[in-house]
This record gives C-alpha cells, sequence and structure tokens, in this order.
C-alpha cells in the first residue's frame, strides 16, 4: 500500500465506525474504500467485516449501562448472535450471494420503516398484547428477532446494523440508547464469529484490513459519544436518512 491508500483506508474506517456505532451501515463508506485499495469484492467483504469487530464491541461497553441484563435471557442473545452469524458466514463461503443481493435493498426500506414507525408499532403491539391479558411476546433479547438478523449479519453484513435497530427499537418501544447498543453488541458478535471463519478459510487481506480497523475504532468511540449527547429526534432522523440512502445505493448498485 502507499501512502495515499493508508490515509484512505483510515479516514474511510474514522466516518465508517462512527457511523457503524450511531446507526449501522458503515459498508456504504468502508466496502467502497476497500475495493478502492485493490481487494475484489468477495475478500473486500471479509476483510469490512473483520476490520469493524473492535469498534463495534467499544460502542457497545462504552454505553453498557443500557444494556440488558446479565441473566439466562442475556445468554441466549449471545447464543443466536453467534450461531446465527456463524450459519450465515458458512453459507456465505458455500452459496451465491446473488440471492441475497437482490434482497439487500428490500431489507434495508423494510427496517428503516420499522425504526422510523417503532414508537407507533411497539404501542400498538403492546396495547393488542394488553387486551389478551398477556404482555408484548418479545424482547432485545429474542432468539425469533436474533437469529435471523444475525444470519444476515454473518452472510453479508452490509446495512445489519439498520435492520437490527428497526427491530430492537420495537422491542424497546423506540428507545433509541437501549436499541443503539444492543445492536452494537449484536453486530460485534456476529463479527467475531464470521471473521473467525474468514481468517480460517484465509480470506482477509490483513494490510488493508488492520489499516481500516484503526480508523473504525477511534470512529466507534466517537460514534458512541454522539449517540449519548445527541438529541434523540435529531438521531432518528438522522438514521431514516441515512436508511433510506443505503436503500437507494444498494438498489442501485443491485437492481440496475
Amino acid at each position: 500500500m502507499d501512502s495515499f491508500h493508508i490515509l484512505l483506508l483510515l479516514g474511510g474506517g474514522l466516518v465508517g465506525g462512527t457511523i457503524s456505532s450511531m446507526v449501522g451501515g458503515a459498508a456504504i463508506v468502508t466496502y467502497p474504500v476497500l475495493i478502492a485499495s485493490g481487494i475484489p469484492p468477495l475478500l473486500a467483504t471479509s476483510c469490512n467485516m473483520t476490520a469493524l469487530v473492535p469498534s463495534n464491541f467499544i460502542a457497545a461497553l462504552a454505553d453498557r449501562t443500557q444494556l440488558p441484563p446479565f441473566n439466562r435471557a442475556f445468554a441466549g442473545l449471545i447464543f443466536a448472535s453467534v450461531v446465527g452469524a456463524g450459519l450465515g458466514a458458512v453459507f456465505l463461503l458455500s452459496t451465491p450471494e446473488r440471492v441475497f443481493e437482490l434482497l439487500v435493498p428490500l431489507l434495508l426500506a423494510f427496517a428503516t420503516l420499522l425504526f422510523a414507525f417503532s414508537g407507533r408499532i411497539a404501542g400498538w403491539l403492546r396495547a393488542r398484547a394488553e387486551k389478551r391479558g398477556r404482555e408484548i411476546g418479545f424482547s432485545v433479547t429474542s432468539l425469533k428477532l436474533l437469529l435471523p438478523v444475525s444470519f444476515y449479519g454473518g452472510y453479508f453484513g452490509a446495512g445489519v446494523g439498520v435492520l437490527l435497530l428497526g427491530v430492537l427499537s420495537i422491542a424497546t418501544g423506540g428507545d433509541y440508547r437501549s436499541a443503539n447498543v444492543t445492536k452494537n453488541l449484536v453486530t460485534s458478535l456476529n463479527s467475531v464469529v464470521a471473521s473467525a471463519i474468514f481468517i480460517w478459510q484465509g480470506i482477509v487481506v490483513w494490510p488493508q484490513t488492520l489499516t481500516l480497523m484503526a480508523g473504525t475504532i477511534a470512529g466507534g468511540l466517537i460514534g458512541s459519544w454522539l449517540a449519548r449527547v445527541l438529541p434523540r429526534e435529531m438521531v432518528r432522523i438522522m438514521i431514516v436518512v441515512a436508511g433510506a440512502a443505503l436503500t437507494v445505493v444498494f438498489a442501485k448498485s443491485y437492481w440496475f
């Protein structure tokens, strides 16, 4: 690598890590940067996921007071995140990406709408549950939420943060900080498992990955701080705009 590509990867990692810890969707920045540094598309997917591992963990730990209680349900969250991502990564190594690429824009659009209306949807679900004399049927630790999203996170990962924020915001009744810190923990667990499989298979290009990783670590710290101090409504608007932008970018890339 020359100095230009080093600066490009560091800068892309800084921006991507900030986006990842606040919203998700770092791949909109980091994936093209890896391609520009000379890495082929398939290898860029594995390098991108590996580079984001530390930043997501740091963002989760920085706001750890908002994490779910450390109990049996939390163990289930870890199980779903690890198993789902492991299955997704293995699936990536054995099947074409094209089918999932066609679904990515639809998943992102769906997730963005879920997040935009999460408060109303959660209120409606809780009111419906109360009429039936029961509690709402899922939370941020629900296996039926985390397993399929973690599978996608291990398989492709692009936009998985927006997808997680969408479903977790419903579970938290629109509480962004709780949903976001859980999202950061789940995506970091997804990335660890998937990256371990990619490293074992020898499909991680280390010079570019470690350079990008250095930038994402700084970005993760910045993003976790911004998520705590920015007004809730401002963050909500940013996430909806980012989700819509991701949908358009990936639709243009994969559909046209």
